[in-house]
């Protein structure tokens, strides 16, 4: 991962052009509101034009109506409906198709994050492709903590990311990064599939710490059974998409990661298979065969 010094701090707030914020919610009608009144409210302070996009990703609680009447009531909120939940994946990949921002910024609605936290992320947008936060204190059920934590040493292994908080729901990327990438992945393994494919393009990334805040309102979706399934399945769709994936040229302000990175990674992982498997042949097979000659 190309890292960008931390002691660059002189930007000037407002930030220059336009920030699109992206807010996929799935039935955060408890919450919604309140986090894009935060977001009109501190925004005009910190960027110097933005639009706040929601993707009411087929929400069943009244969420696609708050979103409604929140758009009518301010021209700076655009509302993006899908008509079935088709995952948190489909919602941020319509928020990117729909921002027209020179930086683009994904949040989720839940009211776990505060926008104002962005001044922590602008002074390091001039020089990094991607601005990556971290939760510094992580408020969710132990549980998911645990999920988390199995979670990244995985995507580590198998696809070279060395962000520490892969999942953490709070970035600020390039506009034009972001749209020349070719982002497929439907549920929870967006955030990998988004970075390890800017990686692969050569994209500069620094990571900033933020806070981050207990639910009050809504359910979690994010550690239920039927989307860890279905991160299971998109994790082997897209380690197979890596192995032929071309990136696009000229868009990381680092240097590009060639695809001979992954057939080498796919490599070594293969061969510690095979040595485990081996090891545990000889262990219970190999061993028992042997006592009963």
């Amino acid at each position: 991962m190309n890292r960008v010094p931390s002691d660059d701090r002189g930007t000037v707030l407002p930030i220059s052009g336009t920030l699109s914020l992206v807010l996929p919610a799935y039935n955060e009608a408890a919450n919604l509101e309140a986090v894009v009144r935060r977001a009109l409210e501190v925004l005009p302070a910190l960027v110097e034009d933005f639009e706040v996009i929601i993707v009411d990703d087929g929400s069943r609680d009244g969420t696609g109506e708050i979103a409604d009447r929140l758009a009518a009531s301010d021209l700076r909120v655009r509302v993006v409906h899908h008509e079935t939940n088709r995952g948190y994946g489909a919602a941020l990949r319509s928020g990117f198709a729909a921002a027209r921002g020179d930086l683009i910024m994904f949040m989720d609605a839940d009211q776990q994050f505060d926008p104002a936290d962005f001044a922590s992320l602008a002074p390091f947008v001039p020089y990094a492709d991607i601005v990556a936060g971290y939760r510094v204190k992580r408020r969710d059920p132990w549980i998911r903590l645990v999920y988390a934590a199995i979670f990244n040493a995985a995507m580590r292994l198998l696809f070279g990311i060395t962000v520490r908080d892969i999942d953490c729901a709070f970035k600020v990327l390039r506009g034009d990064l972001v749209r020349a990438l070719h982002l497929t992945m439907n549920g929870a393994l967006v955030n990998t599939e988004l970075l390890v494919k800017a990686q692969r393009a050569g994209a500069t990334i620094v990571e900033v710490g933020v806070r981050h805040y207990p639910r009050l309102s809504g359910e979690p979706s994010g550690g239920s059974l039927r989307v860890i399934r279905r991160a299971v399945c998109e994790v082997a769709e897209l380690w197979w998409q890596l192995l032929w994936y071309q990136p696009p040229r000229g868009v990381g302000r680092g240097r590009a990661q060639p695809r001979s990175s992954q057939l080498v990674r796919a490599g070594v992982i293969v061969g510690l298979g095979a040595t485990a498997l081996y090891w545990l042949w000889r262990r219970f097979v190999g061993g028992r065969a042997a006592q009963e000659r």
